[in-house]
């Protein structure tokens, strides 16, 4: 379980198919804190530490062929700059929100608009693919592992605003129009959309 607190941005430095699964070596300053079996939240998406080298900072997840699908992690390159956050601590404060670290499905970045001090980010998503999802104004969604509050919010689009802050330590300053994210709705939302959707029946 995770906050949507970003901790830092890894890079990607190599990346290895083998068969449908797909090896990817990152590296972060924090590595030599890492252990092999950890879990940790990339761009949302939850992935479990296989390798890892201490001196060089390095570290290699494994993503399934339905996470490829899934996910934006098909669109990860060398250099790609990654969200990344480690698993929440249960004696810390819930500074985000509770992020499971599954991610729902991607969404396009479709415009981003400078509001002079802070970005407000406009995206779209299919809704087709599962009504239970949705977005609701002053609500909380993840985008690429960020916890962030819904500003806008229509059938299949939602906007976010981002600070000066965010938009520094997170990888939000390389999104632009076209840009694939990941998203994750909020949990609660989904569990009460089912239990009203059973009773309705």
């Amino acid at each position: 379980m995770f906050t949507g607190i970003i901790e830092k941005t890894a890079r990607v430095v190599a990346i290895r198919q083998e068969g449908t699964n797909f090896h990817f070596t990152l590296t972060v300053d924090f590595a030599d804190e890492l252990a092999i079996d950890q879990s940790m939240a990339h761009d949302g998406c939850c992935l479990t530490i296989v390798h890892l080298d201490k001196a060089l900072k390095q570290y290699t997840v494994t993503a399934m062929d339905e996470t490829m699908l899934k996910t934006n992690l098909s669109t990860w390159k060398v250099g790609t700059e990654v969200n990344v956050e480690r698993a929440m601590m249960m004696n810390g404060r819930l500074d985000g929100h509770i992020v499971q670290g599954h991610v729902d499905q991607t969404a396009t970045c479709t415009k981003v608009v400078d509001e002079n001090g802070s970005w407000r980010y406009y995206f779209e998503y299919d809704p087709t693919k599962n009504e239970e999802f949705f977005t609701v104004p002053k609500g909380s969604i993840s985008i690429n592992g960020t916890s962030l509050t819904v500003v806008d919010a229509e059938e299949g689009m939602f906007s976010v605003a981002i600070i000066p802050y965010t938009h520094e330590i997170t990888n939000f300053h390389n999104i632009v129009p076209g840009t694939v994210v990941n998203i994750e709705f909020d949990v609660i939302g989904k569990y009460v959309q089912r239990l009203m959707s059973m009773y309705r029946k």
